[in-house]
């Protein structure tokens, strides 16, 4: 198992990148899906449980970040700036969802929070948008940089 350094990142970080990678492939898939047929909103289980599993895993991967910040490839502060914003809303989208469906109370209706679930009606989706927007650019800015030479995508290779 290696540690992270600051040529590369170690095997505990790109695992939790990879899979949390995965997780989001799926969370966009399903929410994707069932937009575009309802019948598929019986997925939304998974879509459940996989935002779960991602709070839990950015929560995780927050704290791993900083125990190891000073042995970590170093980056400029619109990098940093990016990252940031990419880890609050990891945190913020799934936080949202969990809200939302903690406010729904039990399944026949009954012990509702109203503005839990306002909040995750308006936020959950919108948030996710912007989650997607800048993890499109996060992979975009990566690919440039590989193909520039500075070989960004090796270090979470490994």
């Amino acid at each position: 198992m290696k540690p992270d350094n600051p040529q590369t990142y170690g095997t505990v970080s790109r695992c939790l990148h990879w899979l949390m990678a995965l997780c989001f492939v799926v969370m966009f898939g399903t929410a994707l899906a069932w937009n575009i047929n309802e019948d598929y909103f019986s997925l939304m289980g998974i879509h459940k449980n996989c935002g779960i599993a991602l709070l839990v895993l950015a929560l995780v991967r927050f704290v791993w970040m900083h125990v190891n910040l000073r042995r970590r490839p170093q980056h400029n502060i619109i990098v940093k700036l990016g990252h940031i914003a990419l880890y609050l809303l990891m945190i913020a989208v799934p936080a949202v969802g969990l809200i939302r469906n903690i406010g729904k109370g039990a399944p026949d209706g009954s012990g509702e929070v109203e503005w839990m679930v306002q909040l995750g009606n308006q936020w959950h989706g919108e948030l996710a948008i912007a989650l997607g927007i800048l993890i499109l650019g996060h992979i975009a800015m990566a690919v440039v940089h590989q193909i520039k030479g500075e070989k960004i995508i090796n270090r979470m290779l490994g």
